[in-house]
């Protein structure tokens, strides 16, 4: 009996603005050919529902390495994308209402279709308006369509970066040194609306560090260097990628307790967030089986993916269960 190959849907851009050497979506399905996969190709305007189906009109394409005609093209067709193993949802921005239709779409499959990534996250999580849960480790920044906003920054900073709220791959990014160039910043935001304003860090010409997590584990690490004369790391503006290791600090693993009275999981999220936990161990008040002089615990341990409740054990298999833990996420 023949093996049935499963098939990839990519929801994509043209195959003909890949770059055959920094792609990740070719590698991506070149290695899905390796294990048996067909791949579907297809464009965001190319989805329709049709009698409560979720269509789109593409085709089947055969990828090849190191070769300037890296792909091959079947006749185009209309597929029924429940038909798929996976989705990935592959398309450069820019974020606008194409985009966003097409996660409304996708979001009909997600009980039948595995999707990467989460059509519904996609939509909800904006990129650089994510990053600000994040400002304690960042540089100084304003998110603004304000001029005289941005004249303000750029006065007490006078190096400043200007980026697009919705820009990709270092496009459109407008840096200001020794002149504030309200002509270009005015246009800037007239086509992009909303940018990310930061203090310049002349730090970025020894390049920035991109690490690579699956599952919450670190699986590798590129260091990207601007090329000569330029600040910009994007391997699309010419930026260089090296492989590179986590330092000794960026793998330290941070463990927080916590003992609640009340409200115990909301209170130890927010002590995890506050203090910079990895995880957090949740000790409860409430249960009196549990108190300081007792052999026993039950513990629930908080990390940013999960809450993960165990049940009430010996302190030796409570120990066991925090580093394996720890072990789990190094």
């Amino acid at each position: 009996m023949k093996k049935k190959k499963y098939i990839i849907a990519v929801q994509a851009n043209a195959l003909n603005t890949l770059k055959v050497n920094t792609d990740t979506t070719l590698l991506l399905c070149l290695e899905a050919q390796k294990r048996g996969y067909k791949i579907f190709w297809y464009h965001v305007n190319d989805l329709s529902i049709d009698k409560n189906k979720v269509s789109a009109s593409g085709c089947f394409v055969k990828f090849f390495e190191n070769s300037k005609n890296f792909f091959l093209k079947n006749k185009k067709i209309n597929f029924d994308l429940s038909k798929s193993k996976y989705i990935l949802i592959r398309q450069n921005p820019p974020f606008n209402m194409e985009y966003i239709n097409s996660t409304l779409y996708l979001e009909k499959l997600i009980s039948s279709v595995k999707i990467i990534n989460n059509p519904i996250a996609i939509r909800n999580i904006s990129e650089k308006f994510y990053s600000t849960k994040f400002f304690k480790y960042m540089p100084p920044t304003v998110l603004t369509k304000d001029i005289n906003k941005i004249k303000i920054f750029y006065k007490k900073y006078k190096k400043i970066v200007i980026k697009p709220i919705h820009g990709y791959a270092g496009k459109g990014i407008l840096f200001l040194n020794n002149t504030f160039k309200k002509k270009e910043i005015s246009k800037l935001l007239h086509k992009n609306g909303h940018a990310m304003v930061q203090k310049f860090l002349p730090s970025i010409k020894k390049g920035d560090k991109r690490v690579f997590i699956i599952n919450g584990k670190v699986k590798g690490a590129i260091r990207r260097i601007p090329k000569k004369k330029s600040n910009l790391s994007n391997l699309g503006q010419g930026g260089k990628a090296y492989k590179t290791m986590l330092n000794k600090k960026e793998k330290q693993i941070c463990v927080g307790f916590a003992l609640e009275d009340y409200n115990n999981i909301k209170n130890a999220q927010k002590k995890m967030k506050d203090k910079n936990f990895n995880f957090i161990v949740l000790n409860s008040l409430e249960n009196k089986a549990t108190c300081f002089e007792s052999l026993k615990n039950k513990i629930t341990i908080i990390d940013d993916y999960n809450t993960i409740n165990f049940d009430l054990k010996s302190k030796k298999l409570v120990a066991k269960d925090i580093v394996n833990h720890i072990i789990k996420i190094k």
